[in-house]
């Protein structure tokens, strides 16, 4: 198997480690990440010895500025910084992209830099930490946004389900997907995390837009809802996109539990990566 893409990794870089450590102790939050040398955080050019064994072509990266205000349960800390993706970006054309996670909170002025942004072609997503602002995905604050993906021909990727954090959940129901999928229906949208608790909605929306995915970063395989399951191997075997939210779910971790789920080969190859591709568009261009 190879050519796999991740949707959604945080970043994987040494000094993250730390920050994810002191964030779950004081969110007192039972999540564990990964411990397995081989699967865990590093420097660029292991992560892409790691991607080679495993056959992983590509990891989307939520890109974002650091505010001045940003402590260790903030989530831009652990993402990457605009310049540490542009430069693995640029060192290893195709297996690192960006997506730019936006503050909704921003307006005008927010839509203008993420314009600015997105014209990088390493760019290949628009993004947003949906619990760190406690907007649901038909907020107002939230359609200039959508509507520059449509001028720019960009996905949308958001985080539906619950927050693993200590953050308000209900914003990422995936029924408030609904109304921005009918209005920008060129828009490619990504429910990133399952929609845990309300992985049936998620699917439901999957199934109603032809421009809605169900992403399965930050739950191993083992993890998947039967609903989930059964969705990916019938319905939603083209609608569905892997994802780890790493260091949530390492990437050895995740292949070796996709493995016991028996999928049919046709299965895991759009699974793992040819729906990504559809969706994440610029990527081809950057192989």
């Amino acid at each position: 198997m190879s050519g796999f893409i991740d949707s959604w990794t945080n970043s994987f870089l040494p000094d993250r480690e730390a920050l994810w450590n002191e964030t779950l102790v004081a969110q007192r939050v039972p999540i564990k990440v990964r411990r397995d040398p081989r699967d865990s955080f590093c420097d660029p050019a292991t992560m892409i010895e790691r991607m080679d064994e495993i056959g992983m072509s590509t990891l989307v990266l939520p890109t974002c500025d650091l505010p001045n205000h940003a402590g260790i349960t903030d989530y831009e800390s652990f993402a990457m910084r605009l310049g540490e993706t542009e430069t693995i970006a640029k060192e290893f054309p195709g297996r690192f992209v960006g997506q730019w996670s936006i503050d909704p909170r921003q307006g005008a002025r927010g839509v203008d830099h993420a314009r600015e942004i997105a014209s990088q072609p390493w760019i290949v997503a628009l993004h947003t930490h949906t619990h760190s602002f406690d907007l649901p995905f038909d907020a107002a604050e939230y359609y200039p946004y959508y509507a520059l993906a449509h001028e720019l021909d960009l996905p949308f990727v958001m985080q539906a389900g619950t927050s693993g954090g200590r953050f308000p959940s209900a914003c990422g129901q995936p029924i408030g997907i609904d109304r921005p999928a009918i209005y920008f229906p060129e828009v490619d949208f990504l429910l990133s995390h399952t929609g845990w608790p309300w992985v049936e909605e998620a699917i439901a929306m999957a199934l109603k837009f032809s421009n809605v995915y169900l992403g399965t970063a930050a739950l191993p395989p083992k993890r998947w809802h039967a609903a989930l399951v059964d969705f990916v191997r019938g319905p939603g075997r083209k609608k569905t996109i892997f994802g780890t939210s790493f260091p949530t779910v390492g990437h050895r971790h995740a292949i070796a539990q996709l493995e016991a789920l028996e999928l049919p080969a046709d299965t895991v190859t759009d699974l793992m990566g040819k729906n990504a591709r559809r969706v994440f568009t610029r990527i081809e261009s950057l192989d």
